[in-house]
């Protein structure tokens, strides 16, 4: 049988592996930031109903530009940020991923420049690969934090048609004081993309660049419904933007994208914001204790307002990472080296990270000379 290097692949996909983090069967599963909370008795039974009422629709194809969960969405995230939204500046699509796919695809491309700040969210530089885009990544200043002479710097020497900036950022979980966003939609040439997926979880005070989309045209704000609204298996994602910068990722979106079995699961979902919504403040908390366990114990913690935290640093961290995993906990391996980051999951799941991570911290103490 023909190998995958049989077949005629582009030549700079050769030698690479797809995304992914490792997909174990374990007690407690800590490495995919997902939210542990599975949807209420209630949610679930408010889900199958809305699906029932749509599926004797399914010959046809769906609202082609979501606009009813658009108006929701813009409803919601009003609400969140206090800021007034209408459904012309709301685009969704299969998760952020597609959302992010869709501006290189618009703004990106051969002979374009995308730029970002290291360590980020590993996809970033798959987007670019995928577009034809050439990423730039910009080291973050020591603690994982960013400052206006920073990214001003940054802009001037690089010119970049797409700014790539997770706020709060993966993996670090360090958020961006607005007034470095500011400065980026100031001085930046192009498109300047604010990833709050992670949004929800951020400590009080923490404000949304959604804030600044009043003044500031080609500023995008895109987040995700898997992690506060507990959905990843429903892949949903959206951002807000100008309505120019949503007609132009209509003209790169494929027909149809987004199912009317998603458009209505993820509705039903907005309808429900309050208890999710409760569940992240439970999420936060935890992850404020977990923070305070770890820096009680002399590891290093970076400031988190997402719903992980990143500790170390380890002479060998991939030694910490076995000896979790041989305890029944599977945290993830990513970012600077020597450093782990861990979910938040069910307060069970907590208590056992806290035992496992002991238990290996106690045996490595014991084996040095």
């Amino acid at each position: 049988m023909p190998g995958l290097d049989d077949l005629p692949l582009r030549e700079d996909l050769r030698g690479q592996v797809p995304y992914g983090a490792p997909q174990l069967d374990v007690p407690v599963r800590l490495n995919v930031n997902e939210n542990p909370y599975p949807p209420s008795a209630g949610l679930v039974a408010d889900i199958a109903a809305a699906v029932a009422g749509i599926a004797g629709t399914l010959n046809r194809y769906p609202d082609r530009d979501a606009l009813q969960l658009r108006a929701d969405l813009a409803g919601y995230l009003g609400q969140d940020t206090g800021v007034g939204l209408s459904a012309a500046q709301l685009w969704v699509a299969n998760g952020s991923n597609e959302i992010m796919l869709q501006l290189l695809q618009a703004f990106g491309g051969p002979g374009r420049v995308a730029l970002g700040f290291a360590p980020t969210y590993s996809m970033y530089p798959e987007y670019c690969r995928d577009t034809f885009t050439r990423w730039v990544g910009v080291p973050r200043l020591p603690g994982f934090g960013l400052d206006v002479a920073t990214v001003v710097a940054a802009l001037r020497e690089h010119r970049p048609d797409v700014v790539l900036l997770a706020s709060p950022n993966n993996p670090t979980g360090t958020a961006v004081e607005l007034d470095v966003v500011e400065a980026l939609c100031e001085h930046s040439p192009g498109i300047v993309v604010v990833d709050e997926a992670y949004a929800e979880f951020r400590r009080p005070g923490t404000a949304s660049a959604v804030e600044l989309l009043t003044r500031h045209a080609r500023l995008v704000v895109t987040r995700t419904m898997s992690k506060a609204f507990a959905l990843a298996g429903a892949r949903v994602g959206y951002a807000a933007a100008d309505p120019a910068v949503v007609s132009a990722l209509q003209l790169v979106r494929l027909p149809y994208h987004l199912s009317a079995v998603t458009q209505v699961v993820a509705r039903t979902a907005l309808s429900h914001a309050p208890e999710l919504l409760g569940q992240v403040a439970a999420l936060r908390r935890a992850r404020d204790e977990l923070v305070d366990w770890l820096r009680e114990r002399g590891f290093r913690v970076a400031d988190s307002d997402a719903n992980f935290v990143l500790f170390g640093q380890f002479d060998d961290a991939h030694a910490v990472w076995e000896g979790l995993l041989a305890r029944g906990v599977l945290i993830r391996e990513t970012g600077p080296a020597g450093w782990l980051r861990a979910s938040l999951g069910t307060p069970e799941d907590n208590a056992a990270l806290r035992a496992a991570l002991t238990e290996v911290s106690e045996a490595d103490r014991r084996e040095r000379p």
